[in-house]
């Protein structure tokens, strides 16, 4: 495996890998890899003939009071995952290669950035839209890799691509859970062991909002309450947001006539944590 920390050296290997090999899949990450991040990486290998992971923790998308700067960081680590998954290339840039001095651009995706995440984070969804940007041009990927885990990403990330002609293809990949049924997240390594299982009562909220919905209940409300039910079960864990949305734009929904995105974040301790599922009336 090559680890590039320019722009210009990972541009220059990922377009002479396109013209002696083929399809280039990418899959963005900010390190601290985990299963589901190695989930991500299996599916590139199996679609693509060169696998890119980049690995940058981007300050852009952290708030003034967020965890930038503990963000766990264990690069080493890391490449000897990725070395073991036969990834071709790790691109590892510096921030001044991200974000040269007096750059004043960014990309935002009106009117969605603000919805799930973004309205708890404002200008969080900007500064992933922009590296992403940035990463599609310096990459210059086929594909790109996505977990479901991070839903309104995704679907920002969809708009983006969409509304800016990129290029690029876009593959969202199942979210990998421990086997009791927490979502895996670089920050899961925040709790502590108590936390560990009040942690446990995101995908216990989701799973009772699926069996209320399979009951035939489509008002979102209603399925909402169900869920907030659940969460009161655990008061240590402070709700930041339920809500049953539409997977492509975002917007809140008041029946689950068509896909519901049903998407949780909570606090366990200082530890921000996200989860989601599909809800699809059509099973």
């Amino acid at each position: 495996m090559k680890i590039h920390r320019t722009v210009d050296a990972m541009r220059s290997a990922s377009r002479a890998a396109r013209h002696n090999t083929g399809r280039i899949g990418l899959v963005p990450t900010m390190g601290a890899l985990h299963e589901g991040h190695l989930s991500l990486i299996r599916a590139a290998k199996n679609q693509c003939d060169v696998v890119v992971v980049s690995i940058f923790v981007n300050p852009i998308q952290f708030g003034p009071n967020e965890d930038y700067s503990k963000y766990p960081q264990t690069f080493e680590r890391d490449s000897r995952m990725l070395e073991k998954e036969g990834v071709a290339f790790a691109f590892a840039p510096s921030i001044e290669q991200m974000y040269p001095g007096g750059a004043l651009s960014y990309v935002t995706v009106e009117g969605m950035s603000e919805k799930l995440c973004g309205r708890s984070r404002p200008g969080h969804f900007r500064g992933v839209t922009t590296v992403v940007s940035k990463l599609f041009h310096i990459v210059e990927p086929d594909l790109a890799f996505f977990g479901q885990k991070d839903a309104a990403q995704v679907a920002i990330i969809q708009r983006m691509v969409r509304d800016l002609n990129v290029p690029v293809e876009i593959v969202v990949c199942p979210i990998v859970r421990e086997p009791d049924g927490l979502a895996m997240s670089s920050r899961n390594a925040y709790l502590d062991p108590a936390q560990r299982k009040s942690a446990l009562v995101l995908s216990r909220t989701l799973r009772r909002v699926r069996q209320v919905f399979d009951q035939g209940e489509r008002n979102a409300a209603k399925l909402i309450e169900a869920g907030k039910q659940v969460m009161a079960e655990e008061p240590s864990v402070r709700l930041d947001y339920l809500e049953i949305a539409d997977p492509e734009t975002l917007d809140g929904v008041e029946m689950v006539s068509s896909n519901g995105l049903v998407a949780i974040a909570a606090f366990v301790g200082t530890t921000r944590l996200i989860d989601n599922i599909l809800l699809l009336p059509s099973r």
